[in-house]
């Protein structure tokens, strides 16, 4: 008898804690940045801009995925060249920020669309799990957390590692000058202090990913047997 009687102790896997040490892989954080509007100025473009310099700064890689273009969700097929480049963008990837706009309460469709046209699965391939996430967004008014609230259900969803701190800009209007540069400012404190937070978590997760999230109900339906280890030699014998 076993103290476990649901748990198949063959797909049990002990965590490892030499899987988890840090590994240098060659080549800065790769993190990719999305905004959530097609105005000409755009605060939450202007708001992404300024994270990727601050993340360059820090010593990683970003790219900035331009929505203009990118049909919403199931117009086209998934073949539509902006589709194929956002995807691409995402595989690429080791952290990822998304920035929205605060709108009727929630966040915009720009950046929703964007996200939905990012799929769980393109066969073997996970193009957002296991990445490291960070939120942010902008607000005509008053501050609010609607949208990075919102960012954060949907980063769970991708099964991404959302960081904890996060950026909400309120009246972002006023915190642009007229070069487009964010100015001095608490606002722009917090978001030095999450792209330094999205660094140091990247660089701790990234080489890792696959193992962070290599699940024991995934191991059992694809019938992958863990290795024989402590866990699951103590199941079997109902220590």
């Amino acid at each position: 008898m076993t103290d476990f009687p649901a748990l198949d102790a063959a797909y049990l896997q002990q965590p490892d804690q030499a899987r988890l040490e840090p590994t240098a892989l060659g080549h800065p954080p790769r993190i990719l940045l999305l905004y959530g509007s097609l105005r000409e100025r755009s605060f939450s473009r202007l708001l992404v801009e300024e994270a990727a310099r601050i993340l360059q700064t820090l010593g990683a890689e970003t790219k900035i995925f331009d929505p203009r273009g990118l049909p919403l969700p199931d117009a086209e097929d998934a073949s539509h060249p902006k589709v194929q480049e956002l995807r691409a963008l995402s595989l690429w990837s080791e952290g990822q920020v998304w920035c929205s706009p605060e709108r009727h309460g929630a966040i915009t469709g720009v950046i929703k669309s964007q996200i939905d046209w990012i799929p769980l699965e393109m066969g073997s391939v996970r193009p957002t799990q296991g990445r490291t996430l960070a939120v942010m967004q902008v607000s005509g008014g008053s501050q609010s957390f609607n949208a990075v609230n919102s960012l954060r259900l949907l980063g769970r969803w991708m099964r991404m590692i959302t960081i904890p701190n996060q950026s909400s800009v309120a009246m972002a209007w006023k915190e642009f000058d007229d070069n487009d540069r964010m100015k001095p400012s608490s606002y722009y404190d917090r978001v030095v202090d999450v792209m330094e937070e999205l660094v140091k978590f990247t660089l701790l997760t990234r080489g890792h990913a696959d193992y962070l999230v290599d699940r024991y109900s995934e191991r059992k339906a694809r019938g992958d047997a863990a290795p024989v280890n402590e866990a699951a030699a103590a199941v079997t014998s109902g220590q």
